[in-house]
């Protein structure tokens, strides 16, 4: 099985050189490692040029943001199961995608999840946030669960046959993807309980209050765009599930 993995950054020199080498320090061997950089100044390109020779697929070029992006990085994939990696984040030991792999040939699925740490930026030892997914129910996504999107393997033809990440939606994108494919769509998936993605602190859609509330104005509009029909409470549990995530209580 091929896997293909999509790195975007974006003046991300601080980060960038760890994230590739939890990728290319991976044990499986037919991995297409794609890195989409948006025009980088800050040294990222050296970084990349450093690495070129274990990177299948590279462009530097401005966008317009990170799901255009990430939407370049799946038109240019060629594997059978692909995830994306973003230049923040780190794949938690070099077995991770030989067990993805395993996981996903058992069990037959067209997807696969698993568990995700966020971790200090200064200090990465230090895990400030436990986000333990848990297996599927789809009705969870009425209770505000989602699947920590760095996690989430995906067949290729899975994007083929529903497309990619909606560009309308600036925060939210991957939210309304996994939501109009694994609640509207009803695709297979399965869960790997384990830490898969260190992540560091500060996403884009939780690094102010004001980012906050328009990323719940989105989550409400990737219900509207799919058909279908939240519950009344939907929108106000997804934020207040996350609180369990750093007492280490599942979710």
């Amino acid at each position: 099985m091929k896997v293909s993995i999509i790195t975007i950054s974006f003046n991300a020199a601080e980060t960038l050189e760890e994230t590739i080498l939890s990728v290319v320090n991976q044990s499986y061997e037919n991995i297409e490692y794609i890195v989409v950089d948006g025009a980088s100044t800050d040294g990222s390109l050296d970084i990349i040029k450093k690495y070129r020779g274990d990177i299948a697929k590279c462009i530097s070029e401005p966008d317009e943001g990170i799901y255009f992006a990430m939407n370049k990085g799946l038109e240019m994939a060629t594997g059978d199961l692909v995830a994306i990696l973003n230049a923040d984040d780190t794949y938690s030991t070099n077995d991770v995608i030989s067990r993805v792999v395993n996981k996903i040939e058992q069990s037959q699925t067209d997807s696969l999840y698993g568990d995700l740490h966020y971790v200090d930026r200064n200090k990465v030892g230090n895990v400030v946030r436990r986000w333990k997914a848990g297996g599927f129910v789809r009705s969870f996504f009425l209770k505000g669960w989602m699947v920590p999107h760095p996690t989430f393997f995906v067949r290729k033809e899975v994007y083929d046959k529903y497309g990619m990440f909606n560009t309308d939606l600036r925060t939210s994108a991957d939210y309304e993807f996994m939501l109009r494919v694994l609640y509207k769509e009803r695709i297979s998936t399965t869960y790997l309980p384990e830490v898969m993605v260190h992540m560091k602190r500060g996403g884009q859609s939780n690094l102010s209050l004001q980012n906050r509330l328009k990323a719940n104005k989105e989550d409400r509009l990737a219900w509207d765009i799919n058909g279908v029909k939240p519950e009344a409470f939907t929108f106000i549990k997804k934020p207040f599930r996350k609180l369990s995530q750093f007492l280490v209580i599942r979710t």
